[in-house]
């Protein structure tokens, strides 16, 4: 009598199988401008830029999503399979940083992204004239946008300032140049340029301080007290002489 026999199969073969068919399953890969991995575009204002997503090994006709950030980008019915385009016309101060997708429709886990990295020269903005008080402190704020981040210069009457410890105070971020003064004196008075320098270019803005009389305080309880004294001298002279006005009625 023939004996069956069967072929013993290694535990670990069916997790092996699916596997190896996952990974042919997601040999599916889309790409930007000829970049299947995220990558960063660089760019200055003005000319458009043009995106290209292209599906890699699909067998069949594919959708593809654009999105910027977290909004989706709207396109043409033609504008969708395999291939699809979009084009960021012109490329200004926003797209600095925008951040552009393109994913599958069906996975959207399948995906590659640009970075827009846009170079542009200072561009300053602030409040040009300032009225401050004698012994008062006033703040003067030189807003500037630019990539990269440039370093900045405070002058006064076109020599740079001098800097006191005890009454000036620098602040600064990525897109505000502040200088504080600590109870400003008539000698503060005059114009004050932010002078902001990058690899891109230079910007100035002038700021002009007027540095205004002390105004006279005058004590609010003593002016309440007055008042007060001065109505109830009315009342009790009203009270006094209220005989008389009663013959004249």
């Amino acid at each position: 009598m023939a004996q069956r026999r069967s072929l013993a199969v290694p535990r670990g073969a069916p997790v092996l199988a699916i596997s190896f068919l996952a990974c042919v399953a997601t040999g599916l890969e889309l790409s930007i401008n000829n970049h299947t991995a995220d990558f960063t575009l660089s760019t200055e204002l003005g000319p458009p830029i043009s995106l290209s997503c292209l599906v890699h090994n699909s067998s069949q006709a594919e959708e593809l999503l654009w999105y910027r950030g977290d909004g989706q980008v709207g396109l043409n019915d033609g504008n969708k399979v395999n291939i699809s385009n979009i084009c960021i016309s012109p490329v200004n101060e926003s797209d600095n940083g925008a951040t552009f997708s393109c994913k599958l429709a069906r996975d959207k886990s399948v995906q590659v992204s640009v970075v827009l990295d846009v170079k542009f020269p200072p561009q300053l903005s602030g409040e040009e004239t300032l009225h401050v008080e004698e012994n008062k402190d006033v703040t003067l704020t030189c807003n500037s946008k630019s990539n990269p981040q440039a370093q900045t210069t405070w002058y006064k009457d076109n020599n740079i300032l001098t800097l006191q410890q005890s009454r000036h105070e620098l602040y600064q971020t990525s897109e505000v140049f502040q200088l504080s003064i600590r109870k400003a004196q008539k000698s503060d008075n005059g114009t004050y340029t932010c002078v902001v320098e990058s690899p891109m270019g230079n910007g100035t803005r002038d700021f002009h301080l007027i540095v205004e009389d002390k105004k006279p305080v005058f004590p609010k309880e003593a002016i309440i007290a007055a008042v007060v004294v001065v109505a109830i001298t009315i009342l009790f002279g009203i009270v006094a002489q209220k005989d008389k006005f009663l013959k004249v009625w």
